[in-house]
């Protein structure tokens, strides 16, 4: 509804239709100008704590070896509160505070960044040379201080990853370094949940915004104001509901060291049980009195394997080193089989004994049977599809090749295409069947010495005509080494005619896509050179992985499953090979894979 919609158009039944307010209309800078106020206007808790909580964090901090390091931490503290309380007056007192709402948003930043940063100071200053009383009341107030900082920068989740990133990032490092294990698996675990609370400020700050939006939309619909006032007050819900849930998160992160999301066991070096946390006892529906005090070894893992499991334990205590990805099938209190996947991480004392170990578990059971169901599906679907599929290509063949009698040309043309299209739907089924023989270990090679000159010229002959398809052709360069190579022949032909149509396909018309063979060192390379777009930095790192392609959209324009870089790379490994990629000097990728050389 228009603004200059006249009252009497409004429906006045009961169940009136929600107007729904234009937010584009409203103007950012006084969207930006509320948040900023927002902003200001919390500011004051902020001070009123950081120096309370300061002048506390001093008198349990003061030591006599540190009497100089610690006065000059709170006289910046002390300065910093000045500046912040002098920045807030400035702001209130200032007749163009709404103007100039930017300048003033990067001078609270600023005013963030370094009140954060001190607080980092304090953490990676006093943390190593204190107690370990006062090292948890550090660590629990810089936790405090990074989590408080949420609800009073609530309505810029960037100011508060400023903010945050000030006082975790030096206080990380400290942990990182200090030499303590737990310390250094603290340390890993505070990115995650400064990423968290950085989410879930971001999350908050598009709230406030859309309120702050909505109320200046709904400051020029006159017409229907008491409509839109409804839905005013449902989006200050929303705001209230969502304050709460960034409380509720400072104080998981308080309280991360109490509980956790995933089934742990502490066990001591004999393989007794020590402690089970919650989520151990949801899994496995003991209770920790009935757990604690029992042989570990022999509840958490099969009977059958109890033998084994004991030796086992024996040397993992005696190497003291974490092992990951232990899976088991374990059974739960009700008889059920569960499988999980467990990791034991050996905490060791100053004297390289091992003191406890945690165990950490996942319960994979339903993963595994989604990824069986999913390989049964594709593969008994690919095998019911390629029969079918294999005669009506035939079929077509017969018909394009005029045995069957001649046909018109806009019949050829048809049935051309449907041949073509068959054998690409060929391609992936055999791709798809292939990379699931050789994920189930059924994948097989038939090596022979094989001549790799003559290899590469039958890739070049069998692969000219796809090539001239895409207005490209195939060459080679420099001399092709009569190198030999033991190797399944029918595998590395079909390795090399991937890369040449891929090459081919992404080429730019009338670039001739170059082959070069190189040995050295007792190997054999072989380089397949295009001039094409090349490969996103972002892409780089999966390009051999499953189903992986750079772009959906040229995807889809030039054919493809994204199985046939994945297939390529296991078969080269299954041949002791290696294979890879490179940027080409101008422009285009150069695909390459080396074998062994082949000596009598």
């Amino acid at each position: 509804m228009n603004a200059d919609t006249p009252a009497s158009a409004l429906d006045t039944t009961p169940s009136p239709p929600a107007a729904t307010p234009d937010v584009d209309r409203a103007d950012p800078k006084a969207v930006l100008a509320d948040r900023v106020e927002q902003l200001y206007g919390q500011m004051w808790l902020g001070v009123v704590a950081t120096f309370a909580i300061g002048t506390i964090a001093t008198y349990e901090l003061w030591d006599r070896r540190m009497q100089d390091l610690v006065s000059f931490w709170w006289g910046l503290v002390a300065l910093l509160t000045i500046t912040s309380a002098a920045l807030i007056l400035a702001y209130q007192r200032s007749p163009t505070r709404a103007a100039d709402a930017a300048q003033w948003l990067r001078w609270l930043a600023i005013a963030a960044l370094a009140n954060g940063a001190n607080w980092g100071f304090a953490g990676s200053v006093f943390f190593p040379s204190h107690t370990d009383e006062q090292q948890i009341f550090l660590a629990f107030l810089l936790s405090g201080m990074a989590a408080g900082g949420i609800s009073i920068y609530a309505g810029s989740w960037r100011i508060f990853a400023m903010y945050a990133a000030g006082i975790l990032a030096p206080f990380t490092y400290v942990l990182a370094t200090f030499g303590n294990r737990l310390f250094i698996e603290v340390a890993l675990m505070v990115p995650v949940f400064y990423a968290v609370t950085v989410a879930i400020a971001y999350r908050l700050e598009m709230v406030f915004h859309a309120g702050y939006q909505l109320r200046h939309a709904y400051g020029r619909l006159t017409a229907d104001y008491s409509l839109l006032n409804a839905r005013l007050e449902r989006q200050l819900v929303e705001l209230d509901d969502a304050r709460r849930q960034v409380e509720a998160s400072g104080r998981k992160l308080a309280l991360f060291a109490e509980s956790a999301p995933i089934p742990i066991f502490e066990f001591d070096p004999m393989g007794r049980v020590v402690t089970v946390n919650r989520e151990a006892e949801n899994l496995f529906g003991h209770v920790s009195k009935e757990v604690v005090g029992r042989d570990g070894t022999a509840f958490l893992f099969p009977s059958e394997l109890t033998a084994s499991v004991t030796d086992r334990w024996r040397s993992f205590i005696r190497d003291a080193k974490p092992v990951m990805g232990l899976r088991f099938h374990n059974v739960r209190r009700d008889g059920s089989e569960i499988v999980c996947e467990w990791s034991l991480t050996p905490l060791v004392g100053n004297d390289g004994k091992v003191i406890s170990v945690i165990i950490q578990g996942n319960d994979i059971t339903q993963q595994l049977e989604v990824e069986r169901m999913k390989k049964e599906f594709m593969s008994t679907l690919s095998h019911e599809l390629r029969t079918p599929l294999t005669s009506i290509i035939g079929s077509l063949q017969l018909v394009n090749s005029g045995v069957l009698g001649d046909v018109t040309s806009d019949v050829t043309d048809l049935t051309t295409i449907a041949e073509r299209n068959g054998e690409r739907l060929l391609d992936m089924i055999n791709d798809i069947l292939d990379i699931e023989k050789i994920e189930s270990g059924k994948f097989t090679m038939v090596p022979e010495v094989v001549s790799i000159d003559a290899l590469v010229r039958e890739g070049i002959a069998l692969n000219q005509a796809f090539a001239e398809r895409h207005n490209t052709h195939l060459e080679t360069t420099g001399e092709i080494l009569p190198v030999k190579v033991h190797v399944d022949r029918k595998r590395l032909l079909q390795v090399l005619t991937n890369l040449l149509s891929n090459a081919a396909k992404f080429s730019p018309e009338g670039k001739p896509v170059e082959v070069a063979v190189k040995a050295a060192d007792g190997r054999v390379r072989v380089e397949v050179h295009d001039r094409g777009p090349g490969i996103p930095e972002s892409f780089r790192s999966r390009i051999f992985s499953r189903f992986s392609q750079a772009d959906s959209t040229t995807a889809r324009q030039k054919g493809g499953t994204g199985l046939g870089l994945a297939i390529c790379k296991h078969m080269i490994e299954m041949m002791q090979g290696e294979i890879g990629f490179d940027e080409r000097p101008g422009g285009g990728t150069t695909f390459w894979f080396q074998l062994p050389r082949h000596t009598d």
